[in-house]
């Protein structure tokens, strides 16, 4: 039988994380009533105190940073994991921004007078308990747990097991700031465990878990899709395009491109092709190649003629998210061929195009089927924060309930009010 150490003793991680589902399922009934001034006054008070122990966070943060010292994690990885001085307060800064946006529950969102006098009006609600599955980086259940608290949900939150000690530490400070403002601290809780089971367990909990979202890599994506029973909200990988139409501004383009894969290599938003139209592939690749020095580049032949110094790009890496400092260039010789190569290679999170001809620009962002669809700016735009959602819970590649960004507004669902006056139906 698989073991968790908890306070009350040795329990199985089954009997742990139905007793997790079980007070979620109650902390949620409270949280549903709920005032926004109480769901804010928790926000403030946690962004408060993730700024009081910073200091307490990073540290927990560096015992998380010692722990994978000597194993084969990449630099991405690491960053993704490191919690910095800044990071925490910009996390912080987060929660505080998600406070300070309009109550997402409660809305009115249509209205309908029916002949007979019945009157029914369509209102925005919490959607009820979620569990969010998430790998390295300890901000997501920051951003998760923020989120989940401005529209009036419970979330239970299992980080990646490199990242329990950052996790404890930031969790501590949203319970409290419930606690502080006479909400439920069960509206968020950990997983507090290393153990894979827990995973599974909670990807089968359909008596109380309303929602599942995973946040990482294909891996863990796959395996939600593979073992839920419970209904999920998926993020899928970043193999997110830059198109450089023949109309593009080559010193713009090579500013974006820069910004767009090197900005952040390990986020999901990172360029990780770069689709060069012939007319301007002598002219930009060069340029880009020393604009990218620090990044290796992999190109197809047409690419590694005008740049013989870089390597040569395989099928495998049309489709693959580098999360790191590498991408791939392609040289494709019309507009149409473009968009296909796109259209058959994007994970549907985000694509751009950096053209001046603003015909070919609205072809191609009708044309793409992504999440997020940009022109002339960088692709590490894709976030919930500078969306002007605060932070997200994920990028939503999906085509029901919600796609792109989920801040608050997208952690809602809705029901029907009916208001009548002695109405009988015949």
């Amino acid at each position: 039988m698989n073991k968790m150490s908890m306070n009350e003793g040795e329990l199985d991680v089954e009997t742990v994380v139905s007793d997790l589902g079980r007070r979620a399922r109650a902390a949620a009934r409270e949280l549903a009533v709920a005032s926004v001034e109480q769901r804010n006054l928790a926000l403030i008070e946690a962004a408060k105190l993730l700024r009081e122990r910073r200091d307490e966070v990073v540290a927990a943060n560096g015992k998380d940073l010692d722990s994978i010292k000597g194993s084969d994690k990449d630099a991405a990885f690491i960053d993704r994991l490191t919690l910095t001085d800044a990071r925490v307060s910009d996390m912080a800064d987060a929660v505080d921004a998600i406070a300070g946006q309009d109550d997402p529950v409660g809305r009115t969102l249509a209205t309908f007078d029916r002949p007979n006098g019945l009157k029914i009006a369509r209102i925005s609600v919490p959607i009820g308990v979620i569990a969010m599955v998430y790998e390295s980086r300890p901000n997501v259940g920051s951003d998760a747990g923020a989120l989940c608290i401005k529209s009036g949900n419970v979330v239970i939150l299992r980080g990646g097991s490199e990242s329990l000690n950052s996790s404890r530490a930031i969790v501590g400070c949203l319970t409290d700031g419930l606690k502080a403002a006479g909400l439920p601290e069960d509206a968020v809780q950990l997983v507090d465990t290393r153990e894979r089971e827990a995973v599974k367990l909670l990807l089968h909990s359909t008596e109380t878990v309303d929602l599942v979202i995973p946040r990482g890599g294909r891996g863990l994506v796959s395996l939600v899709q593979r073992e839920a029973r419970v209904p999920t909200l998926l993020h899928l990988d970043g193999n997110n395009h830059t198109y450089l139409h023949e109309s593009a501004d080559l010193e713009k383009a090579v500013g974006i491109v820069r910004n767009a894969k090197m900005r952040r290599t390990g986020v999901c938003g990172a360029t990780e092709c770069v689709v060069v139209d012939a007319k301007i592939a002598k002219e930009i690749l060069p340029r880009l190649a020393a604009a990218l020095h620090d990044c290796e580049l992999r190109g197809d032949a047409a690419a590694c003629e005008i740049l013989p110094d870089i390597n040569s790009a395989s099928e495998s890496d049309w489709d693959t998210e580098y999360l790191n400092n590498i991408i791939s260039i392609k040289v494709v010789y019309s507009f149409q061929e473009g968009i296909k190569f796109v259209q058959d290679h994007s994970s549907g999170h985000t694509d751009a195009i950096i053209a001046e001809d603003q015909e070919a620009a609205k072809r191609f962002m009708v044309a793409i089927d992504s999440a997020i669809v940009m022109h002339n700016t960088s692709t590490q735009f894709a976030d919930g924060g500078e969306f002007g959602m605060g932070a997200e819970i994920g990028i939503a590649t999906g085509k029901m309930h919600a796609r792109g960004p989920v801040g608050a507004e997208q952690l809602t669902s809705f029901k029907y009010f009916v208001y009548g006056d002695g109405q009988q139906r015949p």
